[in-house]
């Protein structure tokens, strides 16, 4: 097939064996029924109550069983051809006589729901429905042990709740009094949660009544049945927690400052988002219910024979895993570093590598290896107090910790020493802010924050190349060595280069605009879409695809390899699709709970972050399709997302919302990277010279190109000078012409963003 042909045709042409389409295929509905298994964790199974034993009967409450959540909304939703509930996966075990389910609540519950539906309400947005009192009674002479189900959905463009009572972080009116009822008149209760980011975990953590919980994300279409899986043993858990679940929503460090203002957030938590703070300042410790890494399974493990040590600039380590209990199941191994405080200040523990093992069998041994580079442990020094904007590695001992969370760690013998302070990289002060007037240290104290200079802006125009123009040649021919990329660059008109700038006419099935589309030249629209959890189809284009369990949820796998997998299936059905760019891996941060968009990003911590990114990355790419890194970046809250400033320090921002960034370019060099709406210490993100041309370009050494993200509110004249090549999903085309005839702009600014372009293109 010639070279960029699925992007000219509008029929979908099969890709599968046979003639058969892949996308929505019976392979890739399988890995998404194995992912979601893999990432739910099991938080709470006292006196062995699950996994549940052949036969048993059982009973199951909440709206959640009928009105399942898959994932979030917005641009993250996905069209699929079913979904699987919790009641369709507990009736396939019943098939199989694995247990029996009490009858008379679906009825009830499928009722009152598709009532909701019929007056307008949006999945996952239904109401609790009141439990009759004499249903509550024929359930309890049925069986003595009940499932609880609660569900929660959130999307784009709106924050969650935080108030007792709300229905969203906490338990509603109407379910607690569900939950009530249910604990009085049952033995055995089970929670099943679904939902995309941390809910209120109080009420099953301090209650003996309650056994089990387990926490089960959004999983995707075939979540029910994963859920399934687990509560009847077919499945192992052994998801752990990629985020902090603390007590109360007020104990989260970013509690106040989260709805402080509609036009800024404030990062006075600074470096101490998640564990990194309930782990470091004393008396946060306690406000945890269940912490970092934390996951239990049917089995149980012994990780044992430490071995770590430095060899060229790396820490190594290994251990032995065995699995010492009676049944076969998976272990994560997670290492922490301890730095020392210094004049800088630390977390006491910081995540420095995992690796998840194979499934064990009762009494196997298998050694799994790790490995990350001593720099990794330097911290940023953003106001000299050792080094004016240098990585530091601050002279001390640096401890090491293994176990299976951040709780359960055994410390190991080595330590690493450094005898002076390293300046592991000096760089250039970028993005600091004017605005924070404190920051917290790692005592829980603050520290007062000096006003730096705005952002750096760039004004001075690129010089042009006055060369004659090559003769016509099509994008083809730079593909096959025949002519450079700057020649053919010379036969292009200004306006066909701003063309080449922004967003071009959608022609495919997502409905989200193209990019290039001068076919003068051989120059390919080619098609964008959506969807960190699957390939998004706009679903009146009558084509379903694959829904994969969302972000969180595949966090908890600690599992790379498997997230890899998921991205080669999603990047085939986009290919089959006649998708170039996939709009995927969202990579933000877990800064506070209520971000109405957490389902579709990974976890608290930069580096697990950072890892599966990488791996969604290589996988997508490795069907040349491009995928996109987004948001760039401290794009934390959906509330005013297009004017709220998030104000930060150049450490923070360095350590934790940039760090997953970095890590994934580094290893992944993904071909787009979209910036997002908010602006960043009051410069907008995709304006934002210092982000986009001096960290992401100059110092990670980014080959891509950087796309807006859709419709926001910045100067297109700006965002090019700054490094931001393509607005999205269309530009401003007389207005960049303006700024090239006025002199604010060159025909080299705009040549070097079309470049970017064109090379993403030759890679697809």
């Amino acid at each position: 097939m010639e070279k960029w042909a699925r992007f000219r045709f509008t029929p979908c042409l099969p890709m599968g064996a046979d003639g058969k389409r892949i996308t929505g295929s019976a392979e890739h509905i399988a890995l998404s029924r194995e992912a979601a298994a893999e990432g739910m964790v099991l938080l709470k199974n006292e006196n062995g109550l699950l996994p549940l034993k052949g036969g048993q009967r059982i009973a199951v409450f909440g709206k959640a069983q009928y009105d399942y959540v898959k994932g979030g909304g917005g641009s993250g939703d996905v069209t699929v051809s079913y979904v699987r509930n919790i009641y369709d996966g507990l009736k396939i075990k019943e098939a199989e006589g694995k247990i029996e389910v009490y009858a008379g609540l679906i009825d009830f519950y499928r009722t009152e729901i598709e009532k909701q539906y019929a007056d307008g309400k949006y999945k996952g947005l239904t109401s609790e429905p009141e439990l009759p009192s004499e249903l509550l009674d024929r359930a309890a002479a049925y069986t003595d042990t009940a499932v609880i189900t609660i569900c929660r959905f959130s999307g784009e463009g709106w924050d969650r709740k935080g108030e007792p009572g709300d229905g969203d972080f906490y338990l509603s009116a109407a379910e607690e009094r569900m939950v009530n009822d249910v604990l009085s008149r049952f033995k055995n209760i089970i929670v099943v949660i679904n939902a995309g980011a941390q809910t209120d975990s109080e009420w099953y953590h301090s209650n003996d009544r309650i056994s089990s919980v387990l926490y089960a994300w959004q999983g995707g279409m075939e979540g029910g049945l994963a859920i399934a899986d687990i509560l009847c043993g077919d499945v192992n858990p052994s998801g752990k927690l990629a985020d902090t679940f603390a007590k109360r929503f007020s104990d989260y460090p970013s509690s106040e400052s989260f709805n402080e203002s509609d036009n800024y957030v404030k990062y006075y938590e600074d470096i101490y988002v998640g564990y990194r703070y309930f782990e470091t300042v004393s008396d946060a410790y306690d406000r945890v219910n269940y912490p970092f890494g934390f996951g239990l399974s049917y089995t149980s493990f012994d990780i044992s024979d430490i071995r770590v040590h430095e060899d060229s600039g790396s820490i190594k380590i290994s251990a032995a895993v065995t699995n010492t209990g009676a049944m076969s199941g998976k272990e994560v191994v997670q290492v922490y570093y301890s730095a020392p405080q210094g004049r800088l200040g630390k977390p006491a523990l910081e995540l420095g590598a995992f690796k998840k093992t194979d499934l064990l069998a009762p009494g196997e041994t298998r050694r799994v290896f790790m490995e990350m580079p001593v720099e990794f442990m330097a911290s940023y020094d953003d106001l000299g107090k050792i080094q004016h904007s240098a990585y530091m590695l601050e002279k001390g001992s640096y401890r090491f910790y293994i176990g299976n969370s951040v709780r359960n760690t055994v410390k190991a013998d080595f330590e690493y020493i450094v005898p002076e302070d390293v300046i592991t990289e000096q760089l250039t002060r970028r993005a600091a802010p004017s605005k924070l007037e404190k920051r917290m240290l790692s005592d829980g104290s603050f520290e007062s924050m000096p006003s730096f200079e705005s952002c750096t802006e760039r004004t001075a125009p690129m010089a042009s190349d006055a060369s004659a123009p090559a003769e016509k040649a099509m994008l083809i021919d730079v593909f096959e060595g025949k002519l450079t990329l700057d020649e053919f660059m010379k036969q292009l008109t200004d306006d066909e280069v701003i063309g080449l700038l922004y967003g071009q006419p959608n022609t495919g099935v997502a409905d989200t605009s193209g990019m290039g589309n001068l076919e003068k030249y051989g120059i390919p629209n080619v098609m964008t879409a959506d969807g960190p959890a699957g390939l998004r189809i706009v679903p009146d284009r009558g084509v379903t695809t694959t829904a994969f369990p969302c972000a969180t949820l595949l966090a908890c796998s600690w599992d790379p390899e498997l997230i890899y997998r998921i991205g080669v299936a999603g990047a085939k059905e986009a290919k089959e699709n006649n998708i170039g760019i996939w709009l995927t891996p969202a990579m933000n941060i877990h800064r506070n709970p209520l971000c109405g968009r957490n389902f579709e990003y990974f976890s608290e911590d930069p580096l697990i972050t950072g890892k599966m990114a990488a791996a969604k990355v290589r996988g997508i790419q490795s069907q040349h399709i491009a995928a996109s890194a987004k948001h760039l970046c401290a794009n934390n809250k959906e509330v005013d997302r297009y004017e709220s400033d998030s104000i930060v320090s150049e450490r923070a921002l360095r350590e934790i919302y940039l760090k997953g960034f970095e890590i994934c370019v580094k290893e992944s060099q993904p071909w787009t990277v979209m910036s997002s709406y908010n602006l960043i210490n009051g410069t907008r993100a995709s304006e934002n010279y210092d982000i986009i041309t001096g960290i992401l370009r100059d110092e990670w050494d980014f080959k891509g190109m950087v796309t807006t993200d859709w419709v926001n509110h910045a100067d297109e004249t700006k965002e090019i000078l700054a490094g931001n090549d393509i607005k999205m999903p269309f530009g401003f085309h007389d207005s960049v012409r303006e700024s090239l005839n006025e002199g604010r702009l060159t025909r080299a600014d705009l040549e070097v963003c079309a470049k970017r372009l064109l090379e993403m293109i030759m890679k697809l």
